[in-house]
């Protein structure tokens, strides 16, 4: 399931999750779109905000 999937299933607008994840609406926003580099930790916000774990595996 991707991030915007899953915003959008709980009905948000990019504005509000990202209002109630702590991170801005352009951050978002590059995060949906598969922007290659992003700050984990902003990226783990929206994950936690939308209770989706992430594994980790060794390749």
């Amino acid at each position: 399931m991707t991030v915007a999937n899953a915003r959008k299933g709980r009905g948000y607008s990019q504005q509000e999750f990202a209002d109630l994840a702590g991170v801005g609406r352009r951050f978002l926003s590059e995060l949906e779109n598969g922007k290659p580099t992003a700050e984990i930790g902003k990226v783990l916000q929206v994950l936690t905000a939308l209770g989706i774990d992430m594994q980790l595996k060794v390749r």
